[in-house]
């Protein structure tokens, strides 16, 4: 399983451990991933992704997943991210239809 938040793609960065002699070793900075159930009103039910917890926080700022994604630009999401705006977007106009 790769280390990528789903919505975001936001994934793992390289760097330097510095020590105090100033030697210069290779290291990994990971995301802060964790597995979240997630409710949407639009398709009502829950949906299981792999968020970075920043994600998460965005999500509540928002003020839930379908605000999240139809607020955020296409660009700014992962492919999975997209697919999931869609289908929101989809279940929204058949309500509203």
């Amino acid at each position: 399983m790769a280390r990528r938040c789903a919505l975001t793609g936001k994934g793992v960065q390289t760097g330097n451990n510095v020590s105090h002699a100033h030697n210069k070793t290779r290291r990994r900075f990971l995301p802060n991933l964790h597995q979240a159930s997630i409710m949407s009103d639009a398709l009502g039910k829950t949906v299981r992704l792999r968020l970075a917890v920043q994600t998460l926080r965005t999500i509540d700022h928002k003020g839930g997943l379908d605000a999240y994604l139809l607020d955020a630009r296409d660009t700014k999401l992962s492919l999975e991210g997209r697919r999931l705006k869609r289908r929101v977007r989809k279940a929204l106009a058949q309500k509203g239809a």
